[in-house]
């Protein structure tokens, strides 16, 4: 009993010591400063309105050219599929998409250091009330927006504690 005891303790500390917080030292942390460092280029279009505010309140936005070391390029891609045909040819459904694909370039040397894309979509119920429609399209925009900007910091802090780490 002890030695099984044993073996699963030491099973739990060896699989516990690869794991680091990813924001250790608070606000003065590696990652922190990093996403500090990253300033947000403008976005076109509604949905980049809205998906700028939320990665800006997010990461910070280094405006000024002496704190910024990145800069953060976004293109948005927002779609309304219809689905769900009635008998009268009406949507009774709509799937809303929003993709990213974003590049976060190192300022100092003009090259790309990180590729990546995001997305998320909601569904939106299609009622008789034109104006709850756009409404409800509206809604999930800003729910969509608001999924992008966390998954794209959260990529970057990624990017952040590995650069640390292998530096």
């Amino acid at each position: 009993m002890t030695r099984a005891l044993l073996i699963a303790a030491s099973a739990l500390y060896i699989s516990g010591c690869a794991l680091r917080p990813l924001y250790s030292g608070g606000s003065s942390g590696v990652v922190a400063t990093t996403l500090r460092a990253v300033q947000v280029a403008p976005i076109d279009g509604q949905s980049g309105w809205l998906v700028r505010n939320e990665l800006v309140e997010r990461l910070g936005n280094a405006s000024d050219a002496g704190t910024a070391r990145f800069r953060l390029e976004v293109e948005l891609d927002d779609d309304i599929t219809s689905f769900g045909i009635r008998g009268d040819r009406a949507a009774t459904r709509e799937r809303r998409t929003l993709r990213a694909r974003y590049r976060l370039v190192e300022i100092s040397r003009g090259t790309v250091v990180l590729d990546a894309t995001a997305g998320s979509d909601a569904g939106i119920d299609v009622v008789s009330s034109e104006y709850a429609t756009v409404a409800a399209e509206q809604t999930a925009l800003e729910r969509l927006a608001e999924a992008i900007a966390d998954q794209i910091a959260a990529r970057l802090g990624l990017f952040a504690s590995r650069t640390a780490r292998s530096q």
